[in-house]
């Protein structure tokens, strides 16, 4: 079946978010994004209906920004009583604006951002994956036969490899038989879309779409994006077999049955969970899944729940570097041994700040693991935990040499991707 362009799909959502909205502001009420961004929510109402001025191709200042800094944390879905996905018109919002910019810039800017994110996952992954292990992660390696689920790792989560072997060590230990896809080759195509560029990003999207359904009839995902992009954004422009993608984190915990006589070790750790709303259910499977870990302590640590990872509150810089302090300061309060994440963004941020303060910093599905007796060493946190460039690369120097990669080229990599990715700064002294 011929499927729409994804711009003429677009449209059509888009003229029904115009149709169906009364701009009641209830999406603005329970929005956690406006105050922090200086956004007057004193008429909730007008700043509603600013959005639909957008998306008819108007100007209003203030929707504007609220539509830059959306996290997309999804509070607003189920406040909206009129049958539109506020979060999904506030995309559409900030799509028009990129939209207004030439056609060439579009592609130029998509084009970099894509560029940048693949020379990063190629390099990070080749610094701490030895030939055998990068080989799982190559569908064409594979043999040809049937799967119940593809796992779909999305682009970036192989800067942080050891989460995405556990996974797989998981479905092993679960006898689920699985495919992988994912990294650069096998995009959603979001850094196209938020440049504005349709075109491309709807090739991408589809063209991975139509890979997944081959795969297996069920997609598993890891990245939040990945998840929002493919599963709300783009799929929904397509009739035809409904696209059937759940984040691996439910999936886990709906077979939390199976997984309890595994979990033969105790882990007798004192343990808070980052957490981000924006993927429905995943907090909540997370917590049932270290719930359930014997020995674990689980603590309900008291933070503000924003965005669907920590790298969505970016356009806030100075609000996101508070959240960070705060969830670190929420940690020491509650004397926790170990503050645990869900996603790879927020992990890359967070861990090396395990030097400053009383608790080692994981993925929860490192705890997991431990339980079942599975063990993928962190180097990424090995590495970052070094502060040097020029020791990281020591230290990587025979993966580099087994990889063939230019040592310029992975010292601007580890510079950039490793060590300017600290949105709170290192040190105790953050806290003042």
């Amino acid at each position: 079946m011929d499927f729409p362009p994804l711009d003429l799909a677009l449209q059509s959502r888009t003229a029904e978010v115009l149709e169906r909205c009364v701009a009641c502001g209830a999406c603005a009420d329970v929005c956690p994004m406006p105050a922090p961004a200086g956004i007057d929510t004193s008429d909730t109402k007008t700043l509603t209906a600013g959005v639909l001025t957008l998306l008819r191709g108007g100007d209003h200042k203030d929707a504007a920004r609220w539509a830059e800094v959306c996290s997309g944390s999804g509070h607003c879905i189920p406040a909206c009583k009129h049958g539109v996905d506020p979060r999904f018109m506030l995309t559409m919002a900030r799509l028009e604006m990129a939209s207004r910019n030439p056609d060439n810039a579009r592609r130029q800017t998509g084009f970099a951002a894509f560029g940048n994110m693949t020379r990063g996952v190629r390099v990070l992954s080749r610094l701490q994956l030895a030939p055998d292990l990068l080989e799982r992660f190559r569908p064409e390696s594979e043999p040809d036969r049937p799967a119940e689920i593809v796992f779909y790792t999305g682009c970036n989560l192989m800067k942080t490899p050891h989460i995405a072997l556990l996974c797989l060590d998981m479905l092993d230990a679960l006898k689920v038989s699985y495919r992988v896809m994912g990294g650069p080759s096998s995009c959603c195509g979001v850094l196209q879309f938020r440049a504005g560029d349709l075109t491309t990003s709807g090739r991408i999207a589809y063209r991975t779409i139509d890979r997944l359904k081959e795969a297996a009839p069920r997609a598993l995902s890891w990245c939040p994006t990945c998840q929002i992009q493919l599963g709300e954004v783009v799929a929904p422009a397509r009739d035809e077999n409904p696209f059937d993608m759940a984040p691996i984190v439910k999936f886990l915990a709906e077979r939390l049955d199976d997984l309890r006589p595994l979990m033969i070790h105790p882990v007798n750790k004192r343990v808070g969970l980052h957490e981000h709303p924006g993927v429905g259910g995943v907090s909540e499977a997370a917590r049932a899944i270290l719930q359930a870990i014997p020995g674990l302590d689980f603590v309900d640590l008291e933070q503000s729940r924003l965005g669907y990872a920590c790298n969505s509150l970016a356009p806030l810089p100075a609000f996101k570097r508070d959240s960070h302090r705060q969830q670190l300061e929420a940690a020491e309060a509650a004397g926790v041994t170990t503050l645990a994440g869900i996603y790879h963004a927020c992990h890359r941020e967070f861990c090396s700040h395990e030097r400053d303060w009383p608790f080692e910093v994981v993925n929860f599905l490192e705890l997991l693991g431990e339980s079942m007796g599975l063990t993928r060493p962190d180097l990424f946190k090995r590495l970052k935990l070094m502060q040097d460039v020029d020791a990281i690369l020591a230290e990587a120097a025979p993966m580099i040499e087994t990889h063939h990669l230019d040592l310029d080229e992975a010292r601007a990599v580890v510079a950039k991707d490793i060590l300017s990715e600290q949105p709170l700064p290192l040190g105790r002294a953050t806290r003042l």
